[in-house]
Parts: structure tokens; C-alpha cells; sequence
């Protein structure tokens, strides 16, 4: 490999590969588990997945497990599943990806799964939510008055009910 400038890596004499697609890729991977697993069984699968990523190049961020949660239709007449979430990074040309689906189409306690590649927002969006910024409480306003003046109450008028009723004299 020749270095022709500082973004340019020269490969061929026509063709060049700038140094930004060599960085690392963030992934995200949501797994949907079938719900007849023990603890112990889930804890196995979600380190088998884990250990494929870091295997074959990946590095991982973040992993989070959501539990057993109801999905919105049935699969393979289960209405809910362990949901799995794996957010790790990867070389742009690594075939992690495919490897990594790959074991997940050969795993039968995988109901579902979905590995999405994460933009600059959903990594900023990611952090934040590890970090706790959503589930803080809202700060409550200190120059509202505590305790507002209770209104005037007015005396409440009855109504008068008159008879509607039309009743027919017999003679």
C-alpha cells in the first residue's frame, strides 16, 4: 500500500479508499428469544451471541436484556419472547453482520431478529439513553406560587322542577 495523502489510501493505480470508510461502523442487534427458556439457557445464548461478536473483530458497546415482553402479534404461537439488544462496533468491510445472522437463522430459540446499522444521531441518541438523560425526573418550577387562593365560593341556587306531565280528565 503506497499513502498518497492523508484521506487516501492508494490500493490500485485508479483506485482509492478514503481512510473515513475504515472506521468503525456501530451496529445494533435486537434479538427476540423463544419464552420456554430458563435463566440459565438465556444467560448461555446471549454469551454465545456476545462471544461471536467479539470474535470476529467486533467491539462491544453495550448489551441489555428486556425480559420476557409481550409482542404485538404471535410467532410461531408465542405471544411473548426474551427480548436481546447487542450494540457493538465493526470494521465497514468486516462480515460480522453475516456471521453474526447467520447464527442467528441456525439458533432455533431465535423467534426474530433485527441488526441495524446506526447513524451519528441513533449513537448520540444511544449514549444518552445508557447515560439516563430520559428517565430523569422534569425540574419543578421554583417561582409558581405553592399554594394558589382558593376562589369564592358562590351559594348554589336550586332549581324549581315543574310538572310536565299532561294529564287528561275523565268525565
Amino acid at each position: 500500500m503506497t499513502l498518497i495523502s492523508e484521506k487516501k489510501l492508494l490500493l490500485h493505480p485508479k483506485k482509492f479508499i478514503h481512510l473515513d470508510k475504515m472506521a468503525k461502523t456501530n451496529y445494533e442487534s435486537v434479538v427476540i428469544l423463544t419464552p420456554v427458556l430458563s435463566e440459565k439457557m438465556l444467560q448461555d445464548a446471549a454469551n454465545s451471541f456476545e462471544k461471536l461478536i467479539t470474535e470476529n473483530g467486533g467491539e462491544l458497546i453495550h448489551k441489555e436484556n428486556w425480559g420476557l415482553t409481550k409482542m404485538a402479534y404471535t410467532i410461531q404461537n408465542k405471544t411473548t419472547g426474551f427480548y436481546q439488544i447487542f450494540e457493538f462496533a465493526a470494521d465497514a468491510d468486516a462480515e460480522i453482520v453475516d456471521k453474526l445472522e447467520l447464527a442467528y437463522r441456525r439458533d432455533e430459540q431465535v423467534l426474530r431478529y433485527l441488526t441495524t446499522k446506526l447513524d451519528k444521531h441513533a449513537v448520540k441518541y444511544n449514549e444518552r439513553r445508557r447515560n439516563g438523560e430520559f428517565n430523569k425526573p422534569k425540574p419543578k418550577k421554583e417561582d409558581a406560587p405553592a399554594v394558589k387562593p382558593a376562589a369564592k365560593e358562590e351559594p348554589v341556587q336550586e332549581a324549581k322542577v315543574e310538572s310536565t306531565t299532561n294529564e287528561v280528565e275523565e268525565s
